[in-house]
């Protein structure tokens, strides 16, 4: 066998969504896996992985809605509930039903090359190509629309001006307002401040970066609006606890 697939199922409540894991299925996984080259599960399916032990001592993903279940379930596991794939030797794992779309691409990729992975993309209209580090929520997707239409607007001028004046006294002026009332209004829209919303889309818009493209880091750091490489260093430290030379080490499938 060459690629086994296994997706999951979930049982809905109204607490919440539990991962289903049925005994007869993980035993004729924990049978079959050793046959295959490459072992992938499709969202939930990471729990029979688990429950088979082919996730022991490895770091894997889920959908986030059962991540944390995931982890208390299998402490022998290190389950990060951010990216949309993640690859441990042979034995990949993916977050969402649409993440695991870009997990597939992932896998053409590296059996087939780019160029095939960019035809498949375009023959079935996918954007091409998220690769395992990025977040199963980007940053103006992970808090629902405010009440202010202008601030969600302006969330959106931000992603598509990363590398202009993003300070809080240009978005201020942009808004008509004081600073410090747009301060307030803006904390009380997204939770978070104006400057600390604008790094965390400059950072996730150099992780793009760095896992599709061999860009200089000065480039990087140019292109997202973070400055200089000292900036980025310290900026990714800080919202993901890395460096971007290791983060292009991990996370970066193909040179």
């Amino acid at each position: 066998m060459d690629t086994l697939l296994v997706p999951g199922a979930i049982d809905a409540a109204a607490s919440g969504s539990t991962a289903r894991v049925d005994a007869d299925v993980v035993a004729w996984i924990a049978r079959v896996a050793p046959q295959a080259r490459r072992v992938v599960s499709v969202c939930v399916g990471a729990h029979l992985l688990a429950a088979a032990g082919l996730l022991d001592g490895k770091t894997a993903t889920a959908h986030w809605s059962t991540a944390a279940q995931l982890a208390a379930d299998h402490p022998e596991i290190t389950v990060d509930p951010d990216p949309i794939f993640v690859r441990c030797g042979s034995v990949w794992t993916g977050a969402g039903i649409s993440a695991c779309m870009d997990l597939a691409l992932a896998l053409v990729a590296e059996d087939l090359g780019e160029g095939v992975a960019l035809t498949v993309a375009r023959q079935l209209v996918m954007y091409l190509k998220r690769q395992g580090g990025q977040s199963q929520f980007s940053v103006p997707l992970s808090r629902p629309p405010g009440t202010r239409r202008d601030i969600d607007e302006l969330r959106m001028f931000i992603v598509d001006h990363l590398d202009g004046d993003l300070s809080a006294t240009t978005l201020a002026a942009r808004m008509c307002l004081s600073e410090r009332h747009f301060a307030r209004v803006f904390r009380r829209e997204t939770g978070t401040t104006p400057g600390a919303y604008v790094e965390a889309v400059r950072v996730e818009a150099a992780r793009r970066l760095l896992e599709s493209t061999d860009q200089p880091l000065a480039q990087v750091a140019t292109a997202c609006g973070l400055g200089s490489v000292e900036t980025l260093h310290r900026a990714l430290r800080k919202q993901i606890g890395t460096t971007p030379a290791a983060y292009r080490r991990r996370f970066r499938l193909t040179a």
